[in-house]
Order: structure tokens, then C-alpha cells, then sequence
């Protein structure tokens, strides 16, 4: 059987896991397991996967200081598994770093389609060796071979989601995008009318970049249409 790539499941509820595990595995993925928050950094450093499905309750350390902590060194995508109930924890873990959320209990088709997308995403994503590496947009640069944002020539410090998205946003600059696109375009899947990541991240960066949320220049919301990143704003 192929191998689509390796997966770190972070999940403490052993039987789930085993399940969950064992599904990936027949889908052709190498799944690895790891029960406990506080050993996750040193399975991630010792296995190197593709993606991590990370859990929030956790034992010895939980999940939303872990997703913190790896993205000191990890970008590749974490997805994290909430509680349906627990609507802040999505909310906070897409300030620290994950790339997208699963609500529990887990449906292993929809995860396997959540997995898949943000593998397609990562893969598109790549930076072509080219010397055209370089988005500019005002006073705004995006090095996209290096992953990294100036802002008047000072570095700004953002999460893997929101690079995602903010580069989707400067390659179209002047341009109104739709939800669907910047889904499409960031997470690999169209949007499903629930989802309220990208409300999340667009929050985000606002306050990363001072736009005042009340009345945004930088990137403004088109209502029933989209987004627009305004070129002259920055």
C-alpha cells in the first residue's frame, strides 16, 4: 500500500485512539500515537510527521500549550480535536498556531477529509525556486521561501494559519475574494457555512497589524461578497 504520509495522533482515550489509528493506517498512512501532552514536542522532533492531530484535554500537559510550543519549530499543519461543546478552545487554538479543528466525537471520513486537505494545502503551498518569492503590498513584504512578514521592515510574529491566509489575501490584493475561495485556498476544502476559523483568523490579524476592528482599512469585509485587502492601506 502507498504511503501518504505520517500522522501524530495526540489523543489520551486509548481505545479512540487505537480506532482512529488503526482506519488511518488502512488509509495508508504511518499513524503514531502519543497519550500525553507533555511528551508530544519530543515525539513531533523523533518522528518529523506531516501532520499532527492534537487533542485538547490532555494528560501532563494540554493541548493548546502544546500547539503553542510547537510552533516555536513545527510548520507543518495541527489539527485540534475539541469537545462540541467547548467553543473557546477553537477559538484559542487557532490564536496559538493549529491550522484547523475537528469537533468531537470524530467521524473518521470527515477527519480523513480534513487530513487530506491540509496535506493538498501544505504541498500547493510550497514555494516554487524561483527568485519571485518576494509579495509586496505597500509597506507590507512576505517572504514566502522563509515564511516570514515585515511590516516597515520589522518582522511580525504570526501563526502558520495566518501566514496562510494572509499570503492568500496579499496575491490578491485589490481584489474582493469570497469565503469559499480563501477556504479553498487555505485549508484545502469549501466552506461549510458553519465554520468560523477565518472570522478567527481575519480577527487576528487585524490586531496584529492595528487595523482597527470597528472600521478596517487593511483588510475589510465586503458584506455577502467577502474580503478585500486594500493596497493603498498599508
Amino acid at each position: 500500500m502507498d504511503n501518504y504520509g505520517t500522522i501524530l495522533l495526540v489523543e489520551d482515550d486509548v481505545s479512540l485512539a487505537q480506532w482512529v489509528a488503526d482506519y488511518l493506517n488502512n488509509q495508508g498512512y504511518t499513524t503514531h500515537v502519543c497519550e500525553r501532552g507533555d511528551k508530544v514536542v519530543s515525539m513531533v522532533k523523533s518522528t518529523n510527521p506531516d501532520i499532527v492531530l492534537l487533542d485538547v484535554m490532555l494528560p501532563g500537559q494540554d493541548g493548546i500549550s502544546v500547539c503553542r510550543e510547537l510552533r516555536q519549530f513545527y510548520h507543518q499543519p495541527i489539527i485540534m480535536l475539541t469537545a462540541r461543546d467547548e467553543e473557546m478552545d477553537e477559538v484559542i487554538g487557532l490564536e496559538v498556531g493549529a491550522s484547523d479543528y475537528v469537533i468531537k466525537p470524530v467521524r473518521p471520513r470527515a477527519l480523513l477529509a480534513r487530513i487530506k486537505a491540509m496535506l493538498r494545502t501544505t504541498q500547493d503551498n510550497k514555494p516554487a525556486e524561483v527568485n519571485t518569492n518576494i509579495i509586496q503590498v505597500g509597506n507590507l513584504s512576505i517572504d514566502t521561501q522563509a515564511r516570514k512578514v515585515l511590516l516597515h521592515s520589522h518582522e511580525v510574529n504570526i501563526s502558520s494559519a495566518e501566514y496562510l491566509l494572509l499570503n492568500f489575501l496579499a496575491s490578491n490584493a485589490g481584489e474582493v475574494v469570497s469565503r469559499d475561495a480563501v477556504f479553498k485556498a487555505t485549508k484545502g476544502r469549501e466552506y461549510d457555512g458553519l465554520d468560523r476559523s477565518v472570522d478567527v483568523l481575519i480577527s487576528a490579524l487585524r490586531k496584529k497589524f492595528n487595523d482597527d476592528p470597528q472600521q478596517p482599512e487593511k483588510i475589510k469585509t465586503i458584506w455577502g461578497k467577502g474580503y478585500l485587502m486594500v493596497p493603498s492601506a498599508w
